[in-house]
């Protein structure tokens, strides 16, 4: 929240203080969490990108078989194509959104601004996030070799919509945890700042995005799973949605299916969530001292005395 000022007025000998805020500027906002989030998205892509390969194969595993530990970086390049607009679409609207809710929703309730910041943030994106994410996985499932193959291949044989395949299951994966997880991450972050009375340091802000990715990557494994299948499935239509998909996963396989590659998970966006925020916060910082330091500059140069020449 933006802190509160007080303006004086004199009525008499009386004098009164009217609480106002901060003017927010929201373009600014809009810009410095674009450039934080394209940041935070690309190297957490890049440095936990074999993991993600690794769930992913587990997930579409339809029997316990090996999994191949070869190729774990393939699609990294076209997917950070993706990954750097979507991470900057999404924490460029979320930044924005929260900063507005919380200038009109009591303290207590700040939850509800983080719940829907993290759900809009996460369906503004969800435009880049989808094709980007079926182009990844069907290359970590070595379908297709290369990004611009896959892209072909697919809008040739499924049309432009299969690009989108799952787009209703990655909304019901991902609205959810994006809302869980920036809910539970800045509600940690108000707590653990009113305890320690303080700012929290680098390490404390990655342990808390650490625990929040943690927490709701395992409550949302499930879904994940469920996302995975009906995007990698191409033409071959396995399943007919998502309500199909389950009822075949659980009839087949058995209920434990559905949270496959959990531990795969639960460590990648545990790690994730610790370097992003980490990351994330950062780079705001950064932006934010640059910025301030401009206004100074600015400031000083407006008001400085100038000389007449003689």
């Amino acid at each position: 929240m933006e802190e509160s000022k007080s303006i004086e007025t004199r009525a008499g000998t009386a004098t009164t203080a009217i609480p106002s805020r901060k003017q927010i500027n929201f373009a600014q906002v809009i810009i410095e969490g674009a450039i934080a989030g394209a940041t935070a998205g690309v190297v957490v892509e890049t440095v936990l990108y074999p993991i993600d390969t690794i769930k992913t194969r587990l997930q579409a595993a339809r029997t316990s078989g090996k999994i191949v530990l070869k190729g774990l970086y393939s699609g990294l390049a076209g997917n950070l194509l993706g990954v750097l607009p979507a991470s900057a679409i999404f924490v460029g609207v979320y930044e924005p959104v929260k900063r507005k809710l919380e200038e009109c929703l009591p303290d207590h309730l700040s939850s509800i601004a983080h719940l829907t910041a993290g759900a809009t943030g996460g369906l503004a994106a969800s435009l880049v996030r989808v094709p980007t994410e079926v182009v990844k996985q069907r290359m970590q499932t070595r379908e297709f070799p290369r990004a611009h193959i896959a892209v072909r291949s697919i809008v040739s044989n499924e049309g432009f919509r299969g690009l989108y395949a799952g787009f209703g299951s990655f909304l019901l994966r991902d609205l959810p945890f994006d809302a869980i997880q920036f809910c539970i991450y800045e509600q940690l972050k108000i707590g653990y700042k009113k305890m320690a009375r303080r700012d929290l340091y680098d390490s404390e802000t990655a342990l808390v995005g650490a625990f929040a990715g943690a927490l709701t990557g395992a409550l949302t494994t499930p879904l994940d799973v469920i996302k995975t299948r009906l995007m990698i499935q191409g033409k071959s239509n396995a399943y007919k949605g998502i309500v199909d998909c389950v009822q075949k996963i659980v009839q087949e396989e058995g209920a434990g299916a559905l949270t496959k590659g959990i531990g795969p998970r639960v460590m990648w966006i545990g790690i994730g969530g610790s370097i992003f925020f980490g990351v994330l916060e950062k780079t705001k910082q950064v932006l934010e001292q640059s910025h301030q330091k401009k206004v100074i500059k600015t400031t000083t140069s407006n008001n400085f005395p100038r000389t007449k020449e003689l």
